[in-house]
């Protein structure tokens, strides 16, 4: 709930002069029952975003009125907040809202009393309380409650070195700058996601945004302050750089990429350039292979799913990496480039032939040789 900051402006009333030439006399206009005095208060409310935002660089701040319901003296307003981050969205990001006004009895001007998400609704970080910002080169760090200025300036660093790590993977043009937020723990992070709390349990961050090109917000990397704080200087690359390479490649992902291509593609960007073995990258495969359990076929989206089986969840992740390892290594990393653009345009066993030269058939059979291999 964000605090009353001042009246709104009231529509002008056509009030009775002193001295009336008219011979019935001058009457006030009636009541508007058109919702119009509500609207003009709402609008008059965007014009100057909350004081608690102020160190946000935000541009566009506005709400688009859908319904009005009044009740006498009070109203209930649902809306779209429009608003863009300056120098890191490309268009405008929509949050639903929903307002609570209402007037001095026997009329007065409409005051917001209450602005919160509509039911149903994602909150925004902000509804959790106070919001730090810290700039970083190439990021944006923002910090919900209780989250500590060096904590952020940390991750702002850590941010500003994933930025070039992944362009350096994806060498194809995009923003190269981030917006990261960290909520206050991991529950508020689950709220602003809208899942359990137990879908990132031990996850040191996850990627949001609209998958497909087209003008759109730009995505935002939530960090679970639980998750990352457990991980080391390595581990914490590691997954920034994943996150950041979602980023990067969001505007050439779209509903026919197989999951496991771009979760293998973000793993591998993010173990690009490192000395981590697939013995170390892949522990939960290596044992599963050395057990004789030699996956059947490249993960399934199914195998992406959290809540269940860690080790099978672990497996799903190192799979796909070591399948776009085996890629950029096979045919060379330009090429996985390739496949990874056409997947998101066209059905995956047509991009598989005219990037690889190969089929689904032919690219699992070399993949499950290679771990065979590796891990025998």
């Amino acid at each position: 709930m964000l605090p009353v900051r001042r009246p709104a402006r009231v529509l002008p009333l056509l009030l009775c002069a002193v001295l009336c030439v008219l011979p019935a006399g001058c009457a006030a206009r009636p009541a508007d029952t058109t919702g119009n005095d509500v609207r003009e208060a709402v609008a008059d409310w965007s014009r100057v975003p909350p004081e608690s935002l102020s160190g946000i660089p935000l541009d566009g701040w506005a709400y688009e009125v859908a319904s009005v319901r009044r009740d006498g003296a009070r109203a209930l307003v649902r809306a779209e907040l429009r608003y863009r981050l300056t120098g890191y969205d490309p268009a405008p990001g929509g949050s639903e809202r929903e307002l609570e006004l209402e007037r001095a009895a026997g009329g007065g001007p409409w005051r917001v009393r209450a602005d919160r998400p509509a039911p149903g609704a994602l909150p925004q970080l902000w509804d959790q309380g106070p919001v730090s910002v810290v700039r970083g080169t190439r990021s944006l760090v923002l910090g919900g409650a209780g989250q500590s200025p060096q904590a952020l300036a940390a991750i702002a660093a850590e941010a500003d070195g994933a930025v070039p790590a992944a362009s350096a993977a994806w060498p194809r043009p995009w923003a190269g700058r981030v917006v990261v937020l960290v909520p206050g723990s991991l529950e508020l992070m689950a709220r602003l996601l809208g899942r359990p709390a137990d879908a990132y349990r031990g996850m040191g961050a996850v990627t949001t945004g609209r998958v497909g090109a087209g003008p759109a917000p730009a995505d935002r990397v939530v960090v679970n302050p639980e998750g990352y704080a457990q991980l080391g200087e390595a581990g914490r690359r590691v997954v920034l750089t994943h996150e950041v390479t979602h980023v990067a490649t969001r505007a050439a992902t779209s509903a026919t990429t197989p999951l496991w291509l771009s979760e293998g593609f973000a793993d591998w960007a993010a173990y690009r350039g490192t000395p981590t073995t697939p013995e170390q990258g892949a522990p939960a495969l290596a044992r599963a292979v050395r057990r004789g359990e030699v996956p059947a076929g490249l993960p399934r989206t199914e195998d992406f799913a959290f809540g269940g089986d860690p080790e099978a969840l672990a497996r799903a992740y190192e799979g796909a990496w070591l399948a776009c390892r085996l890629i950029a290594d096979r045919w060379g990393e330009a090429a996985l480039v390739d496949l990874y653009e056409k997947a998101g345009r066209g059905p995956w066993p047509t991009a598989l032939r005219e990037a690889l030269g190969s089929d689904p058939g032919g690219l699992t059979q070399e993949w499950r040789e290679a771990l065979r291999k590796e891990f025998r």
